[in-house]
C-alpha cells in the first residue's frame, strides 16, 4: 500500500498565498471594472399604461418634474416616461412621478431613445459616446449591450426595425439585438478601405422611414448639398447600399420627412419645401412661410423636429409648426407663434405655445382653445408627448409631466 505523500509546512504557505494572490487580483479587476460601477434597480413586470382619455381636459396642473439633461424631447418606454441625467437613467410611473426602476454609471449620458420597447442609454467613454445599453422599459432589466463609435452629439432615430445613431462625419445603424448593421462615412480603424462612397462629406440632417436611411450631405467638391438614401442592413456592415443619391436644388438643405417613396427636404432663398421622388427626381416645390433664418445652417442634433399624427406629420420649424399631407407631404396648414411639435391627445393636436398648450384640430389646424400652463420663466422650445392621460413636456433640462 502506498502511503500518501506528506505535504511540507512551505506547499501549504505556496497554496495559501496564491489563493490569496487570485483574490487579490480578482478584487482589483472588480474594482476597475464596469461592473462596479454600474448600479441597477430594476422594478417587477406588472404595470401598464394608463388608458388613454377621450377628450381633452378643461385644465392641466402639474404632477410631477425630474431633471432630464440627457434628453430633448421626452421619452416614453410602454407604460413608462424615461428621464436620463448625468450618468443616470430612471423609469418614472406617468401619474405619481414614482421611481420604478434605475440604472446608472459612473459615465456621463450622451442621449437616451426608446425603440422596441426599451430604453436606449449611450454613454460617452473617452472621445466618443462609445457604449450603448438597452434597458427594458418596464422592468429596466438590461437586455442586449455594445460598443460603438457613435459622435458626440449624436441623436436616435427608430423606424421601428432599426435604429440610427446621427453623426457629423459617421452614422451607425443597429439591429434590436445591438449588432451593428450598418457603419457610413469616416470609418475608425478601417479593415478593408475603399468601401465608402464618399468619405469625404460630412452630414447635415437626418430622417428614417421603413427599411430607409435619408441623409443630406455636404460635400466640399459640389456645388450643392447632396441628399442619399441607404439601406440599413446591407450585406457587409462596412459597405453601404445607396437606394440612391443625387444633388438638391442648392445650399443649406434639410431633410424633413420621408414617407412611402417620397422625401421632403426644405431649402431657404427662397424658402421652400422640395418633394423627392423614389428615384431622387423633383416632382414638386412648395413655398413655405417660414423664415430663411429657420432653414439656414444645420438643424441642433441634425434632426428636424417632427411629430407623427394620423392626419399629418407636424414639423416645428422654430418659431411655427407646419402640417404636411402623410401622403404626398405637401403643406398643409401653419400655426405661427408655436415652441415644438405638439402631440395628438384624445383626438386633438396639442401645440406647446407661451403660457400654455394649444388645442386644434389635428386635420384642418383650426384652434380650439388654449390650456394655461405656467412654465416658470422657460421660453424655449418645448417638446411634449402623451401617455395616457399625461401630457409630458420636455424644457431645456427638465421633464415635467402634467394632468
Amino acid at each position: 500500500m502506498v502511503r500518501p505523500e506528506r505535504r511540507k509546512k512551505s506547499d501549504l504557505v505556496a497554496v495559501a498565498l496564491l489563493a490569496v494572490g487570485v483574490l487579490v487580483a480578482g478584487t482589483v479587476v472588480w474594482w476597475g471594472s464596469d461592473a462596479r460601477a454600474t448600479s441597477s434597480r430594476t422594478a417587477p413586470s406588472g404595470p401598464v399604461a394608463p388608458e388613454a382619455p377621450t377628450s381633452v381636459p378643461p385644465s392641466l396642473a402639474e404632477l410631477w418634474r425630474a431633471p432630464s439633461g440627457a434628453t430633448t424631447s421626452p421619452v416614453v418606454v410602454g407604460p413608462t416616461v424615461v428621464t436620463a441625467h448625468g450618468g443616470e437613467v430612471v423609469g418614472h410611473d406617468p401619474l405619481t412621478g414614482d421611481v420604478r426602476w434605475r440604472y446608472s454609471r459612473d459615465l456621463d449620458l450622451c442621449t437616451v431613445g426608446a425603440a422596441w420597447d426599451r430604453a436606449l442609454a449611450v454613454y460617452r467613454k473617452s472621445r466618443n459616446c462609445s457604449e450603448v445599453t438597452a434597458l427594458d422599459g418596464t422592468t429596466g432589466e438590461r437586455a442586449a449591450q455594445r460598443n460603438t463609435d457613435a459622435e458626440l452629439g449624436t441623436r436616435l432615430l427608430s423606424d421601428g426595425v432599426h435604429v440610427t445613431a446621427t453623426g457629423g462625419e459617421l452614422v451607425e445603424v443597429w439591429r434590436s439585438d445591438l449588432v451593428r448593421t450598418l457603419q457610413y462615412g469616416e470609418v475608425p480603424a478601417i479593415v478593408n478601405p475603399n468601401k465608402q462612397p464618399r468619405p469625404e462629406c460630412s452630414y447635415g440632417s437626418f430622417a428614417v422611414a421603413s427599411n430607409r436611411i435619408g441623409v443630406v450631405e455636404h460635400c466640399p467638391a459640389e456645388q450643392t448639398d447632396r441628399f442619399t438614401v441607404l439601406r440599413p442592413n446591407p450585406k457587409e456592415s462596412d459597405q453601404p447600399e445607396q437606394l440612391w443619391t443625387t444633388l438638391t436644388a442648392g445650399k443649406n438643405a434639410r431633410v424633413v420627412a420621408m414617407s412611402g417613396e417620397l422625401v421632403a427636404v426644405a431649402l431657404p432663398h427662397p424658402a421652400r419645401l422640395t418633394i423627392l421622388d423614389s428615384g431622387g427626381r423633383q416632382i414638386a416645390e412648395h413655398p413655405l412661410p417660414v423664415p430663411d433664418s429657420e432653414l439656414t445652417g444645420d438643424p441642433a442634433g441634425r434632426v428636424v423636429p417632427t411629430t407623427m399624427g394620423t392626419s399629418a406629420i407636424y414639423w416645428f420649424t422654430g418659431s411655427r409648426t407646419v402640417a404636411l399631407a402623410p401622403t404626398d407631404l405637401r403643406p398643409l396648414w401653419t400655426v405661427e407663434n408655436t415652441l415644438g411639435t405638439g402631440t395628438v391627445l384624445a383626438g386633438r393636436l396639442v401645440l406647446p405655445v407661451p403660457g400654455g398648450l394649444a388645442v386644434h384640430d389635428a386635420a384642418s389646424g383650426a384652434r380650439l382653445g388654449v390650456l394655461p400652463v405656467d412654465r416658470a420663466g422657460h421660453t424655449g422650445p418645448v417638446s411634449v408627448t402623451s401617455l395616457g392621460p399625461v401630457l409630458v413636456e420636455q424644457r431645456g433640462d427638465t421633464v415635467v409631466a402634467l394632468r
